[in-house]
């Protein structure tokens, strides 16, 4: 009988612990690839000061994450690019609504380049000649006689969109570029290839290096003053406008204690913060 009470007494503690203990909020959020690591920096600092709360963040890329946002599969969508009319409208006609926008980063498109290339500074018509394979060898820019290697995000990518709209003026890739699903997958094939070209946000590191572009430098000061050419924001969606911890996260995403986080990661704070 002693042995019973004790076992009852310890199931009663731990379901009436469980009983009490609060539920968790779940938060979904999907999209760009280049918000993936500072979002997830930001989802786990948030964690630790909201124990309820669970975050969880995935990429697929910006038209992954407007998608599943129409979907109702997430509560935020990431993207590094403003929602094309085709996506205004399935929102409209699917939740009527055209969604709600956050800017919660400034970024920039960077060149990488291997750091054995001799050529350290393009034009945009430079660019857009490369990636359309009007110019396929470095030696038509003062570089070695040997092809360039191009590599570009894939075609659910915000930035893969940007580029071609920004650079290319529309007109489609070279057929030959190689498509990666991910920046770091990028960044590892230019680490390896002399010859190599790409292109990323300004927040991936490696062993690379960021080209100019028309003679400047792809930096905070110069994104954030828009002297760069290839600047942008990062933005949240949400199908309306949010209430409860959705809300009370993105608030403090745009604080400015948070963005000075974001500035860590090597992205642009919408508030100018220091350390």
């Amino acid at each position: 009988m002693r042995k019973l009470l004790f076992y009852y007494i310890i199931f009663l503690t731990f379901s009436s612990c469980n009983f009490f203990q609060p539920k968790s909020t779940i938060i979904r959020i999907k999209g760009s690839d280049t918000m993936f690591e500072f979002t997830e920096m930001l989802a786990r600092e948030y964690m630790k000061n909201n124990p309820s709360v669970a975050i969880y963040v995935y990429g697929g890329g910006s038209k992954e994450g407007i998608r599943a946002l129409a979907k109702k599969e997430v509560d935020i969508a990431m993207a590094s690019r403003l929602l094309t009319p085709e996506e205004i409208k399935v929102l409209a006609e699917d939740n009527q609504t055209i969604g709600v926008s956050y800017l919660i980063a400034k970024d920039a498109i960077s060149i990488f380049i291997n750091p054995a290339n001799s050529i350290k500074n393009f034009s945009i018509n430079d660019l857009k000649k490369i990636f359309t394979c009007k110019i396929n060898n470095w030696k038509e820019l003062g570089g070695e006689d040997h092809e360039i290697k191009l590599y570009i995000r894939n075609p659910n990518s915000g930035t893969y969109f940007y580029f071609q709209q920004i650079v290319l003026n529309g007109e489609k890739y070279c057929l030959s570029a190689i498509s990666e699903t991910t920046t770091n997958k990028l960044i590892e094939q230019i680490e390896k290839d002399k010859y190599a070209i790409g292109y990323g946000g300004i927040g991936f590191v490696g062993k690379i290096e960021h080209a100019k572009i028309e003679g400047i430098e792809p930096t905070e000061e110069n994104v954030r003053n828009d002297l760069y050419p290839l600047s942008r924001y990062l933005y949240f969606y949400t199908l309306k406008n949010p209430d409860g911890e959705v809300k009370r996260f993105i608030d403090w995403v745009l604080s400015r204690s948070v963005q000075s986080l974001i500035k860590k990661t090597g992205y642009v704070p919408i508030w100018n913060v220091t350390f």
